[in-house]
């Protein structure tokens, strides 16, 4: 019997990437996302890999749609085994003073909320069943650790992921559920191609930042996956090599 993956943010980039590797892996996942029509695409590449599939629409800032996409899984597998909570987004880049309270809480309610809310409906799948527990991974980003200019909002939540995640990995012993987190750098997907063009700096220059193969990131999640439960990756950072981001710029 395959393993079952449940991946939110899964029709694009990072999560598209996750999906791919774990479909090579013989993965049964469930693709979680706001874009169905991008879901299936992927769900078809994973298909063609030998994976069974499940499309589930939901909005993780909307946690009865959450509900339901785990129910769903559980429904059409049998059980969870790994969740990467990897759904996102970013507010403009614009000075702090000038963002709007919505333009924070549409941040807040997916990067830290939706977050929440999946770690909540995985343990109440893990702990219940047989055999119990489970893993669980988290998308933080290097963001997780140092800032961008004009990035509050995405900063704030993804420092709070860090946080979610070691309180998950404390509460989640008892039940056999691992939990641990993904920092990326530069993964050359559709949201940061803007990286090649130049971005501002923390010094107030443009420059352009190395990108890397989005594939590297999606190996590392099927590395961390395939762990057995007495092990857990709790933090690991991928990166492009020379970004701007150890040491001083």
């Amino acid at each position: 019997m395959s393993k079952v993956a449940l991946v939110t943010g899964a029709g694009t980039g990072v999560g598209k990437a996750a999906v791919l590797a774990l479909a090579a892996k013989g993965y049964a996942i469930a693709l979680v996302g706001r874009r169905v029509a991008l879901l299936e695409e992927v769900a078809a590449e994973a298909q063609a890999l030998g994976a069974r599939t499940l499309v589930c629409a939901a909005d993780v800032a909307r946690p009865q749609e959450v509900r339901e996409a785990f129910d769903g899984t559980v429904a059409a597998f049998g059980r969870i085994d790994l969740v990467f909570n990897n759904a996102g987004v970013g507010a403009p880049a614009i000075p702090l003073e000038d963002l709007t309270y919505e333009q924070w809480k549409t941040v807040v309610d997916i990067n830290l909320s939706g977050v929440f809310v999946c770690i909540q409906e995985a343990f109440r799948i893990m702990k219940s069943q047989n055999p119990q527990g489970g893993r669980i991974i988290n998308n933080g980003s290097v963001s997780s650790y140092a800032p961008r200019p004009n990035s509050a909002p995405y900063t704030a939540t993804k420092h709070g992921v860090l946080g979610l995640t070691k309180a998950a990995s404390l509460d989640g012993r008892k039940y056999d559920i691992a939990v641990g987190q993904i920092d990326i750098g530069n993964a050359a997907t559709e949201m940061a191609m803007k990286m090649a063009s130049g971005v501002p700096q923390a010094d107030g220059s443009i420059r352009i930042e190395p990108l890397m193969d989005v594939k590297h990131v999606g190996d590392t999640i099927a590395y961390m996956a395939e762990m057995p439960l007495d092990a857990n990756v709790l933090n690991v950072t991928v990166m492009a090599t020379k970004m701007p981001f150890v040491g001083r710029g």
